[in-house]
């Protein structure tokens, strides 16, 4: 049974391998997403909080006038009082200085971190790789569990660096292997249930017997009303929800609602989980979502992709999920040095 195991682990490991590395260096990328995006354009992002922020109607102009005869379809909001706001015009988002008005910057098209993003979630491969990617997850599963099997006989966690060759590749598997095994089980889990959510996402709503919450239905538009503003619809959104901080507000067409995405404390999720629909004719609350009080298959939902993105617990749990990322890597090449450096049979040749 153990060698047969071993030859399984091994196979599995050659056919995912590559793709593992993909996943681990782009995941270990991606825990740290927003914080790296700030941190290479500060000039977009960074702000000095100075009294309270203008109102989005005069931000909405300053945008326009970057990109004239574009329409203006929503705003973004920092998450803190220091990070500067943006105005989506077209296809380009223009960052602003949401106390003086200042434009920072524009910026359309993807950056490199989205690409990373893409890369991650589908191998830049469309539908393809996004089921390569699933099925990624699940051989993930399947090494972590029989890593564990062919080790447990020899329970060994020491690095011997002097031994040299295969056997100190040998050991690096198999410390690196038990000692984030929690981890990278977890990973690939919470991985997998995203990959395959065409058929996790149904079990999870049948299992605790809920259903997502719908989206907002189409408004009719009355005359003789006065137009709720975005301002107004995003305070009618505090409202609606108190204690949640808006991150996030469209500029509906004309038979559609105002749709407020707001975040609570807790929810470190860089959209939200909560959300609030605003009828722009009169102000009346259409729908309202709460992360706190959704279905309970939503929260399972969110919830495993908050723990598989290391967002469940903010800097601690990001940078558990990015070192963990990092130890499939290693996994994945120490196994390859292992395969390299294995003792070879000479062959034999008839007298």
């Amino acid at each position: 049974m153990r060698r047969i195991l071993f030859q399984l682990h091994l196979a599995a490991a050659t056919v995912a391998g590559v793709f593992i590395v993909v996943l681990g260096l782009t995941g270990s990328v991606m825990a740290f997403e927003d914080e790296l995006d700030r941190l290479t354009h500060p000039r977009l992002f960074r702000v000095v909080p100075e009294g309270s922020p203008l109102p989005l109607d005069v931000l909405r102009a300053r945008a326009a006038a970057v990109q004239p005869g574009k329409p203006v379809v929503g705003y973004g909001f920092g998450v803190t009082p220091d990070l500067a706001w943006w105005v989506s015009v077209g296809g380009a988002q223009i960052f602003v200085n949401e106390y003086t008005g200042e434009i920072l910057g524009v910026r359309s098209g993807q950056t490199w971190l989205a690409q990373i993003h893409q890369l991650h979630l589908r191998l830049l491969a469309g539908d393809t790789g996004r089921t390569i990617v699933a099925w990624a997850g699940l051989v993930m599963l399947f090494l972590t569990a029989s890593g564990l099997y062919l080790w447990w006989p020899v329970k060994r966690i020491a690095i011997n660096v002097a031994a040299g060759g295969r056997r100190a590749w040998f050991d690096v598997h198999n410390a690196v292997g038990v000692l984030t095994l929690a981890f990278l089980f977890v990973l690939a889990l919470t991985g997998s249930v995203i990959g395959f959510e065409r058929f996790t996402t149904p079990w999870l709503y049948g299992m605790t017997g809920s259903a997502p919450v719908p989206g907002a239905a189409a408004v009719v538009p009355r005359s003789g009303v006065a137009p709720v503003t975005p301002d107004e619809a995003v305070a009618i959104a505090r409202a609606t929800l108190p204690g949640a901080v808006p991150i996030g507000v469209n500029v509906p067409g004309p038979k559609a609602a105002y749709r407020v995405a707001l975040r609570y404390p807790e929810d470190r999720t860089p959209g939200g989980r909560s959300r609030v629909y605003v009828d722009p004719y009169g102000g009346a609350v259409v729908r309202a979502e709460s992360s706190r009080t959704t279905a309970a298959g939503t929260r399972l939902i969110n919830l495993n992709r908050a723990i598989h993105t290391g967002d469940v617990f903010g800097f601690t749990s990001k940078t558990v999920m990015s070192l963990t990322s990092l130890a499939a890597v290693l996994q994945a090449f120490s196994g390859l040095m292992m395969w390299i450096r294995r003792p070879r049979r000479r062959p034999t040749f008839p007298d």
